[in-house]
């Protein structure tokens, strides 16, 4: 197996399962595509993979950074690049596995970045409509999602620092031979999982983990961006209840899910695969499959 195999979709629908599965079938090390698993102690909230979850496999790129270092999409590509030539040197498969399109686009793609550093913005005062207004007065013909905050917010650092736009023209050109496996089910039941895995995450120690980080009052990007913890800092500073912040964080993460597949869809050439959720194997055999065909057809 020399192809870079990427695993994406929706959170809730079972990446890290097959991840690990199909791992054991094709000699396979996974590599994060997930930017908030890339911190310590952002556990929960991320849903990161346990070590008894991992099943000896191995994993690169969790919990290798502080929450309170910068880490950027930049940093990113550079690490999972080395990553991915060292894997494929050993003869196993480099196993892609995430939510976080823009990472993944970063690895694969001839995406370009600049070395030197942005400034960082706060933008949380902005409406993401807001934010799209400032963006379209820089560039009438973004090609930008007006739902995609973070890559507006980006795109406005960039200007903000540089005084001009990136105008990039080779992003859609794969670097590595990939398969590109998606994850997906009916939009009732994959919100119907998003609820049940929030209730889930709280029963696990969601708030007692989400309190220790209010109380360390570190509030880096790295804190700020999962679904999970600044919902849950609003509870605790008494601008809304308990319960009000749960429910916040469902539907944020819904939200997310649908942010999530309109992004794929219109970035990358996804094989989605319905996932069988009363008989997983059904899927891993399925995917598994579906990788040999395309490993003999090339």
């Amino acid at each position: 197996m020399n192809k870079v195999i990427v695993i994406l979709g929706p959170t809730a629908v079972g990446k890290t399962k097959l991840s690990v599965e199909l791992a054991k079938k094709i000699n396979g090390e996974i590599i994060n595509a997930d930017s908030t698993q890339v911190y310590k102690n952002l556990n929960i909230a991320t849903a990161k993979i346990t070590e008894e979850e991992k099943e000896n496999i191995v994993h690169h790129l969790f919990d290798v950074k502080e929450i309170n270092d910068d880490y950027t999409v930049y940093d990113y590509q550079k690490d999972v690049r080395k990553l991915i030539d060292d894997i494929k040197s050993r003869g196993k498969t480099p196993i892609l596995v995430g939510g976080t399109g823009l990472y993944i686009k970063a690895a694969l793609y001839d995406y370009e970045f600049d070395e030197e550093e942005l400034i960082v913005s706060d933008y949380s005062k902005y409406s993401t409509d807001e934010l799209y207004s400032i963006l379209l007065k820089i560039d009438s013909e973004t090609k930008i999602h007006k739902n995609n905050r973070k890559r507006i917010e980006r795109t406005l650092d960039v200007y903000n620092s540089k005084g001009k736009l990136d105008k990039k023209t080779n992003k859609d050109i794969l670097l590595y031979d990939s398969v590109f496996i998606g994850l997906t089910t009916s939009r009732e039941l994959l919100y119907d999982r998003i609820n049940l895995r929030v209730d889930k995450m709280l029963d696990a120690g969601l708030l007692e983990e989400a309190k220790w980080l209010y109380d360390t009052n570190v509030r880096t990007k790295a804190v700020m961006t999962p679904i999970g913890y600044k919902e849950l800092f609003e509870y605790f500073e008494g601008n809304i209840t308990k319960d009000e912040a749960i429910e916040l964080i469902k539907k944020n993460s819904r939200r997310y899910a649908k942010r999530q597949y309109t992004w794929f869809n219109n970035q990358m050439n996804v094989n989605w695969f319905n996932v069988d959720f009363d008989n997983f194997n059904n899927t891993i055999d399925e995917v598994y499959n579906y990788i040999k065909q395309e490993q003999s057809d090339n």
